[in-house]
């Protein structure tokens, strides 16, 4: 008589009489349970509801606006230092060459975007947004210690633009891990800040220097900066977890989409120009430089205004008549020549212009996965960089070559409606229309 041997079954802990068949309907079923435990809380994390509001996120909304203050809102008093700058620490500078410094300031800030971006996408947030935060700083007291052209270029210009660069970048696609149908409200109170600091800081600036001042001045700045950006640490953060995209650095695909008007935004960079204007036609220098703090705070209710809209009516549908309105008045402000006439200006085109500075990133929103929001915002503020450093120099050789500001403003004024001309050729070539909600 023969015995036929049993095949082995790998005795499992807690029950010794399993079949062979049973077994492995087991495996697969612990295979299958495996798989779920190892993707499913990812998986419903980014499918779940966006919260649009709430304390959390408002809490976010609070950070940016503070990253917005120490950012835009302090390079946007550059009108003032350029003008001290000019009469005093760099009179032996050309104007042109002193507008470098703000050009460089301004268009740096664009310019790492694409980098911290990227950098966002993979989970990185907290420690460069930190370092570049102390760089801010550092770099703020640096500049009231700087007595030659080349100490104001680098620490105004490169190490200020860089690090308030790093520390802006991220901030935008933030948004877009806690809003979604609020998203257009979100980006206007964020974009507040900017207007606040762009109010404030030339005032500051204007007031503190006479009297305690230029290095003190930059000292006291610092030291804004320190509290404002230490609520931005302590608030900004992702709500979503890092998520492999392919495509690496670059998504050429956004890059056509968005490269088209964002090579012509200038929006601030021609501005100081009306201040000087201003003071060449006998408006005094003290007057002059609050048309700047008057742009910026109808800016904030132009930024407020635009973000109630967007949500309901589309981003470029909201930004373009307002950007019409702003190329008029730059093409107005040369010939200007009373107070009321420049006062009724700076408002109106602060106001127009805020609708622009609050909208234009969300587009970027619409041309992909939020997984890689950081990559398509960063590429479109890189791009941006380009418009911004070449437009104050250019303006500033325009004025010196034709010995006037007319020129000036036709050519600012010139600039904007051709990026109009763009936002429209850019949606058109997305939708396949000039009108959608886009």
């Amino acid at each position: 008589m023969h015995m036929v041997a049993e095949p082995f079954v790998e005795p499992v802990e807690g029950d010794l009489t399993r079949t062979p068949s049973e077994e492995s309907t087991l495996e697969k079923k612990t295979e299958k349970d495996n798989d779920v435990s190892t993707a499913s809380p990812l998986d419903d994390i980014w499918a779940a509801e966006y919260p649009d509001g709430g304390a959390r996120a408002w809490l976010i909304i609070f950070g940016g606006a503070c990253t917005t203050f120490s950012t835009f809102g302090y390079i946007n008093a550059w009108g003032v230092f350029q003008s001290y700058y000019t009469e005093t620490l760099l009179k032996d500078s050309s104007p042109s060459d002193i507008a470098w410094i703000g050009s460089v300031q301004y268009s740096l800030i664009f310019l790492p975007g694409l980098v911290s971006g990227h950098f966002f996408d993979r989970g990185h947030l907290r420690v460069p947004f930190f370092i570049a935060s102390a760089l801010l700083v550092a770099a703020t007291f640096l500049v009231g210690q700087c007595t030659k052209y080349w100490h104001f270029l680098l620490c105004q210009g490169f190490v200020t633009g860089i690090s308030a660069g790093v520390v802006y970048g991220p901030t935008v696609a933030v948004i877009g891990h806690w809003f979604k149908k609020r998203r257009g409200i979100a980006t206007g109170i964020l974009a507040t800040g900017s207007s606040l600091g762009g109010t404030l800081f030339p005032i500051i600036a204007r007031n503190l220097i006479p009297r305690v001042g230029f290095p003190w001045t930059l000292r006291i700045i610092g030291f804004l900066l320190v509290c404002s950006l230490g609520c931005a640490n302590l608030t900004v953060r992702r709500r979503l977890p890092p998520k492999h995209v392919a495509g690496g650095l670059f998504n050429p695909a956004c890059v056509q989409k968005s490269c088209l008007h964002d090579l012509l935004y200038q929006r601030n960079c021609f501005f100081p120009w009306a201040v000087y204007c201003a003071t060449s036609v006998g408006i005094s220098p003290d007057f002059s430089f609050y048309l700047i703090s008057m742009a910026n705070g109808a800016s904030l209710f132009g930024r407020l205004t635009s973000g109630l809209t967007v949500d309901k009516l589309g981003a470029l549908n909201v930004i373009v008549p307002f950007t019409a309105v702003a190329a008029i008045m730059t093409f107005v402000w040369p010939l200007a020549r009373s107070k009321g006439s420049f006062i009724a200006i700076a408002i109106i085109y602060g106001f127009s212009s805020g609708a622009y500075v609050s909208s234009f990133m969300l587009p970027m929103f619409h041309l992909g996965d939020i997984a890689d929001v950081g990559r398509r915002s960063g590429m479109a503020t890189t791009l941006t960089a380009i418009g911004a450093l070449a437009g104050p120099p250019i303006s500033g050789a325009i004025n010196t070559a034709s010995g006037g500001y007319n020129a000036v403003g036709y050519y600012a004024g010139s600039m904007i409606l051709g990026a109009i001309v763009l936002m429209l050729i850019t949606r058109h070539l997305i939708l396949g229309k000039l009108w959608g909600k886009f």
